[in-house]
């Protein structure tokens, strides 16, 4: 793009909602985590609910500590919203192709 347009264009950003549980309730509105069929096609489907929460909750811990800055982690990190959707992708399809839960 020009530089004139770059400079007089509106920016916008979107910044994670402000605490935990409004920041966990935004991760279960992403896709697709928010798409029932995901969990249905998955052979181990308990687990999966299970195991995205404990992601869906890492991913909002290390939003809410990114707060405090150079208190909250020595290197800065950004788990994202797409950090987060190809976690649970990787999950879905490691628990089809996996026979055995490893943590069991």
């Amino acid at each position: 793009f020009p530089i004139t347009i770059l400079q007089n264009g509106v920016k916008m950003t979107t910044e994670p909602p402000k605490g935990l549980k409004n920041n966990l309730a935004n991760s279960y509105n992403l896709d697709p985590i928010s798409d029932p069929k995901f969990f249905g096609t998955c052979d181990k489907g308990e687990e999966l609910k299970r195991m995205t929460y404990a992601l869906t909750f890492f991913h909002a811990l290390i939003q809410e500590r990114r707060s405090f800055g150079p208190v909250g982690w020595n290197i800065a990190y950004g788990f994202n919203d797409s950090d987060l959707r190809i976690s649970v992708q990787q999950l879905h399809m490691f628990l089809n192709y996996k026979g055995e839960i490893p943590y069991k």
